[in-house]
């Protein structure tokens, strides 16, 4: 349930905050006063798409925030908890459109993407428009919208049936790869063929061409290298001059010092600490030198090495690791031209039974499918006659289609508005005033089975009067008796039947426009209700009549 939204900086509005209740609620005002607009910032919250003229001329940013109270919901508990979002009983979604086109949206202070955004907010607040009847005029959508009708052994079926499907849709397609890569592709695999053993037969190893260039460069310069760590140990320490008796020596006549002054102990120290690293270096350069051995046959082994490598290498690649990241590379091509992996018997005998299973499961699926066809059918006929619709009929039409996810048939809705007519399309319905009453009389039966908190209706009343609006007026009610209804209505049945009523007002200067909202005590909706019944001149009489219709 929408408990709150502030919207601020946002086309004519500066800065409002609304709070809501549950039951339901209207929003009212004049024309142009910026009712939509509260509905395009909702929008705008929950995933649609901004641009940078919705936002108020000379600020920075638009900001839209809602406060949210949620049920229980597996689906959404999951959706949240895969996006890293804690799934508690409230939620803030927060979205900030600015000057250079980009928008920041956050949930519970996480940033999300406008996808994750989008998927979140559908399970939040639906809204349906006078223009817009989103997934009710797509027929690809009623397949979806007649599942919704399921209870947990029609959804246990379909995803089974999803599993199936998904696992013979793969397996499928590895099959008939394998069957045409076999044949397109006979060329290149003999090329990879030929060329995985010959890389195979180097048996190469990573790094190995480093570590044997240093090596050769150590063989290659053994008496430079002998001659160095001679001459280095050798003046470290001899019998002529020893730098390394020196040092000792050294170091000897300082710690004798070393209660004078806390300087002379500290000299002490350092130059004892240098002492015991030279005399470290002095017997490790002692043993290198004694290991110290030029082998002539280790030279000839690597340098006819390197010729198999360098041949290789000049084939397949600038080293040792790039010849070996190819042969990974072709081996993953060449078991996937071939499916060297797999029997081609072994796969086409599990791709029958799959398939034997799959038909199976679709025929249980579409079973159960046209059990809720027949119930929604039910409910679709009562609530159209609630609304003064008692001669039309709905039907849940059936046809067969290509497997899919959903199974392998379509389904559409289909309407006869008046007794000897046949059925029609749904999305060919004419009159604004029956597709007004039909939507809203799917929107009723569907909003006991939806997840949903929160409904929002954009002037879905229009093109009706009469006893008519009063129907829609008490459908809408009961549908906000069982959760939270928010509706734009010029409509006084409507609007007086309502739990709680906003004005939205316009107001203008030389320099600014700006669009206020306020909640009215019962005497202000009295007038507003009166002004919708008498126009301008506003008598006693209207406003008789709008207390009774409030009363009532």
């Amino acid at each position: 349930m929408l408990l709150e939204i502030s919207i601020k900086n946002f086309a004519i509005i500066e800065e409002i905050s609304l709070n809501f209740d549950q039951g339901m609620t209207v929003l009212t005002g004049e024309t142009g006063a910026g009712k939509s607009i509260i509905i395009d910032a909702m929008n705008m919250m929950l995933g649609a798409r901004a641009s940078t003229e919705v936002i108020r001329h000379g600020t920075a940013k638009a900001e839209i925030e809602g406060f949210f109270s949620i049920e229980k919901n597996a689906a959404l508990a999951q959706l949240l908890e895969e996006n890293g979002i804690d799934c508690t009983d409230e939620l803030i979604i927060r979205r900030e459109i600015l000057q250079n086109g980009r928008s920041i949206s956050r949930i519970n202070g996480q940033m999300v993407n406008l996808t994750t955004l989008r998927a979140i907010g559908q399970y939040l607040v639906d809204i349906h428009g006078q223009h817009d009847q989103e997934e009710l005029m797509k027929p690809n959508m009623h397949i979806a919208m007649l599942d919704e009708f399921g209870d947990e052994d029609f959804w246990a079926s379909k995803k089974y049936y999803r599993q199936l499907f998904d696992a013979y849709r793969d397996l499928r397609k590895r099959v008939l790869d394998k069957q045409k890569n076999e044949r397109e592709h006979k060329a290149r695999i003999e090329m990879l063929e030929f060329q995985i053993a010959e890389i195979e037969a180097v048996a190469l190893k990573s790094g190995e061409d480093v570590a044997l260039n240093q090596e050769r460069d150590k063989l290659l310069n053994h008496k430079h290298i002998a001659d160095t760590l001679t001459n280095a140990y050798i003046l470290l320490d001899n019998e002529d001059f020893s730098s390394l008796s020196n040092v000792r020596s050294a170091m000897n006549d300082l710690m004798t010092l070393e209660e004078f002054d806390p300087e002379y102990k500290e000299m002490s120290s350092s130059l004892a600490e240098a002492y015991y690293v030279m005399e470290e270096v002095t017997k490790h350069l002692s043993d290198v030198i004694d290991d110290l051995d030029f082998d002539g046959g280790r030279l000839q082994q690597i340098e006819l090495r390197l010729d198999v490598i360098n041949s290789i290498t000049r084939k397949y690649g600038g080293s040792v690791d790039d010849v070996l990241d190819y042969f990974a590379n072709i081996t993953k091509e060449y078991n996937l031209l071939t499916g060297n992996n797999e029997s081609s018997d072994s796969m086409e005998r599990e791709l029958k039974c799959l398939e034997r299973d799959l038909v199976e499961a679709a025929n249980e699926l579409s079973q159960k499918r046209h059990e809720l066809a027949q119930g929604l059918q039910k409910e679709i006929k009562q609530e159209l006659a609630d609304l003064y619709m008692e001669k039309a009929n709905f039907q849940v039409q059936f046809n067969k289609g290509k497997f899919n996810r959903d199974g392998n048939e379509l389904v559409e809705f289909y309407i006869s508005t008046n007794p000897g007519e046949g059925f029609k399309p749904l999305v060919k319905v004419a009159s604004g005033g029956e597709l007004s009453r039909l939507m809203l009389a799917i929107k009723s039966a569907f909003s006991r089975k939806e997840d949903k908190t929160s409904i929002v209706f954009d002037e879905v009343d229009t093109g009706v009067s009469g006893r008519v609006a009063q129907a829609i007026a008490q459908k809408i009610y009961k549908i906000g008796s069982h959760g939270q209804v928010l509706a734009i209505s010029h409509l006084p049945q409507v609007i007086a039947i309502a739990d709680y009523q906003f004005f939205i007002e316009k107001r203008s200067d030389e320099a600014t426009t700006v669009s206020t909202v306020r909640l009215l005590s019962f005497d202000e909706r009295v007038e507003e209700i009166a002004k919708m019944l008498a126009g301008s001149d506003v008598t006693e009489a209207a406003r008789v009549q709008a207390r009774e219709l409030l009363k009532k």
